[in-house]
């Protein structure tokens, strides 16, 4: 199949459902992915397809992905002892940031996550909570 062929293949599964999806899969790969987003799965076929008929990963790539450091908890990359301040419904949270974690509270955290959870009693993205991130409005 040439480029041309699956550029136009795949360019036709933006019009599909998630049943549809499924069916071009099972007659390429076998049995779907469990995935109930239309949009992952086209995604994913899409990619299939290509690698499939025009080659996957480089070897370089490959091996740079399978080199891959663990993550560092956002947050930890402003360096040990930035501090990190958020006023909350009249209470003040301020977050150390140390090489092993977040002290706040007189308690080391793992995550910013975790302290804004602990601070606040509800679930929350740390870094977006501290101002590390925009907030998707």
């Amino acid at each position: 199949m040439r480029a041309a062929e699956i550029e136009t293949q795949v360019e036709a599964f933006t019009s599909l459902d998630l049943e549809a999806l499924r069916a071009i899969w099972r007659s390429h790969f076998g049995e779907p992915p469990k995935l109930r987003s239309p949009d992952l799965l086209r995604l994913l076929l899409a990619w299939r397809l290509q690698a499939q008929h025009l080659g996957g990963l480089d070897h370089d790539t490959r091996r740079k992905l399978r080199g891959r450091r663990p993550t560092v908890p956002e947050g930890q990359q402003l360096g040990t002892g930035a501090i990190l301040r958020r006023d909350w419904q009249g209470k003040r949270i301020e977050v150390v940031v140390q090489s092993d974690g977040f002290h706040w509270n007189g308690q080391l955290w793992p995550s910013l996550s975790a302290v804004a959870r602990a601070a606040t009693g509800t679930r929350w993205n740390g870094p977006r909570f501290f101002g590390l991130r925009e907030s998707s409005v």
